[in-house]
């Protein structure tokens, strides 16, 4: 990629917010998942790290992760299987001690010029890896969770507006958004937070895997900042909303980096 995406939070001083914590981030190998992973490890805790088979990222991201003197899970798989999203939890809570952290974070997308281009398959697999993921990764880690324990889930702009060429994504999108607000209010009473961040434009490896040449040169330049956010600039609002000496009275919050864009809705 060119430029490279700023993934390893270099410039970020951990004050130790998440000391002792123990973390799960789904798509953890690159991109927002990678930085938010070292982020959490610069604040003291330990992450698994959830990825499909990009073995070579994850390592990446894991040497960063131990680099700070922490833990680092790797789990490959397929997150569409949701035999695999219980084992997720199952393997985190087995050999890191415990869970208090989750980060929803996975996603795939296709574009598309026209509706009828999407096809039962892919839709059928947008919702399973980026809805049902979230869902069926959640359901395990609940009889871990307990007061003081957070769930961060990302979302997106095109859940806040929608994206013609990313139908599908962006209903998941809306339905991340909404999952939050309902999971904040039933896990009030339990001491689980449930909050969202909502990134515009970023620069991921998704980006140039899914974009033709032309979308990806001038990806992001239609915001006023004028580019799109790199991972590093958008990991610190996860710090911040897994931070209980931080954000311990947001929950049910979808927090948007639109870089300058008025919030939709």
């Amino acid at each position: 990629m060119r430029p490279q995406p700023r993934d390893t939070m270099a410039d970020y001083v951990g004050r130790d917010l998440l000391a002792g914590r123990a973390a799960l981030i789904t798509g953890g190998d690159s991109g927002i998942g990678r930085a938010v992973a070292i982020a959490f490890a610069k604040e003291g805790a330990d992450v698994a790290l959830a990825y499909l088979e990009e073995h070579e990222d994850a390592e990446e991201t894991a040497n960063h992760v131990r680099g700070q003197g922490r833990r680092c899970l790797l789990l490959p798989g397929d997150m569409d299987d949701a035999q695999h999203c219980r084992k997720l939890v199952e393997e985190t809570v087995g050999q890191l001690g415990g869970l208090n952290i989750l980060v929803n974070n996975v996603a795939t997308q296709i574009p598309v010029d026209k509706p009828d281009e999407i096809t039962e398959e892919q839709w059928l697999r947008t919702f399973d890896v980026n809805i049902h993921s979230f869902f069926r990764v959640t359901s395990a880690a609940l009889a871990h969770l307990g007061e003081g324990d957070v769930i961060v889930n990302c979302g997106s702009v095109n859940g806040l507006r929608g994206n013609k060429s990313l139908i599908d994504y962006s209903a998941t999108k809306g339905a991340v958004h909404s999952w939050t607000y309902a999971m904040a209010q039933a896990l009030a009473d339990r001491g689980i937070r449930v909050n969202c961040v909502a990134p515009g434009p970023v620069w991921t490896p998704l980006i140039p895997a899914t974009f033709g040449p032309e979308k990806v040169s001038e990806f992001g330049g239609n915001v006023p900042l004028g580019r799109p956010a790199h991972p590093d600039e958008i990991a610190p609002s996860f710090v911040f909303l897994a931070a209980n000496q931080l954000s311990s009275y947001y929950t049910g919050e979808v927090i948007a980096a639109l870089g300058g864009e008025t919030h939709p809705g």
